[in-house]
């Protein structure tokens, strides 16, 4: 998903689970493919190339195919595995179509979370936080991740369950990678897709996902399912498409990974002094300061009271170029950025946790 933390276009608003990344994962791509799919490298390095552009034909797929085999048995997955995962493989068109026509239109952040944060959406994550206390407690208790963020996550990433994609992943991800553009990374997603199913955790056929192989309930990709996953109710299996207490745990298990400080919140609006210096906004370390610090600054509450003093580090956010809404984020804040790196994602979790646990009706 978009890694800038400031644009976000209207594509962005389906399809946050995309952006649930792996840390460290190690990148493959396919060994010795027949010379007619080989890579064919860019003359700028990083820049984006089409399946034109590199020569590649859909008929050249098969063949690219079982380059992807190879790959796959070299790196230790059963046959038995490769075999069964490819049976049904086919070249997915409209997966490539929705990669290169995702639009690129900019939108505010109070655009974006009306149309994410909405009252009857709120209305119901209340509800099942409600219904589902038996679950998130213990996850709440062992990780010290608050059960209102995990249904936020929940809510955002694929409307409680309700909207998880239906292709085929091993397709998707072996039509993308051959597609060329991002070669590397949807390679090593195919990559961790087979070894999901090597562990048993999910029958091919149900190994589904959105066009750009995300999955579940919490629209992990394949590497954090496989680096964050988490068997919720003890039947040793990692079940995030249909299993809840999987989905709960292994959305938890991510969050607390990443650094969640337990007792902690995510942040809070604040007023900016006239003739604020923009360079001291942002999320990086090193521009985080104490709230007290802040203070001094002459950031406020954005009613004009003072700032509580604390030690507490934090960081300023203007996800509208400081032409609108600025916030004081703490550590938490720049842990959901772990899951989607997007300023607007992360407020608008913050904002739907902080719907779930207050009672009143107003966003």
């Amino acid at each position: 998903m978009n890694t800038s933390a400031i644009c976000l276009t209207v594509g962005a608003l389906f399809l946050a689970g995309c952006a649930a990344k792996s840390p460290g994962a190690q990148t493959v791509t396919p060994t010795a493919p027949p010379a007619a799919v080989q890579p064919m490298a860019s003359s700028v390095a990083g820049s984006a190339t089409t399946l034109a552009e590199q020569g590649r034909d859909p008929a050249e797929f098969p063949a690219y195919v079982e380059a992807l085999k190879q790959q796959a048995r070299s790196l230790g997955i059963s046959e038995a595995t490769v075999t069964a995962a490819f049976a049904n493989v086919h070249f997915v068109d409209r997966v490539i179509k929705s990669d290169r026509n995702q639009p690129e239109k900019k939108i505010t952040l109070d655009d974006y979370l009306a149309r994410v944060v909405t009252p009857a959406k709120i209305a119901q994550a209340r509800t099942l936080y409600q219904q589902y206390q038996a679950q998130l407690a213990p996850v709440s208790a062992q990780t010290g991740v608050p059960g209102n963020y995990i249904v936020a996550l929940w809510a955002m990433e694929s409307n409680f369950g309700k909207i998880q994609g239906k292709e085929d992943v091993i397709s998707a991800l072996s039509t993308l990678a051959f597609e060329g553009r991002r070669e590397a990374f949807f390679t090593k997603e195919l990559m961790a897709s087979l070894k999901i199913l090597d562990q048993g955790h999910v029958a091919v056929d149900e190994l589904k996902g959105s066009w750009a192989g995300a999955m579940g309930q919490n629209q992990f990709m394949p590497s954090s399912y496989l680096r964050y996953g988490k068997d919720g109710n003890g039947d040793g299996k990692i079940d995030i498409w249909t299993d809840t207490s999987d989905v709960f745990a292994s959305t938890a298990n991510y969050l607390a990974t990443e650094g969640w400080e337990a007792g902690g919140g995510w942040g809070t609006a604040v007023k900016l002094p006239a003739g604020f210096d923009a360079a001291l906004a942002g999320t990086k370390t090193a521009q985080g300061k104490t709230v007290s610090q802040w203070q001094k600054l002459g950031v406020t509450l954005p009613d004009g009271l003072r700032l509580p003093a604390s030690a507490e580090r934090a960081w300023i956010v203007t996800p509208d170029d400081n032409q609108g809404r600025s916030f004081l984020v703490y550590n938490n804040f720049r842990t959901i950025m772990h899951w989607n790196r997007s300023w607007y994602f992360a407020i608008g979790i913050g904002t739907m946790a902080d719907a779930i646990a207050r009672q009143d009706t107003a966003r």
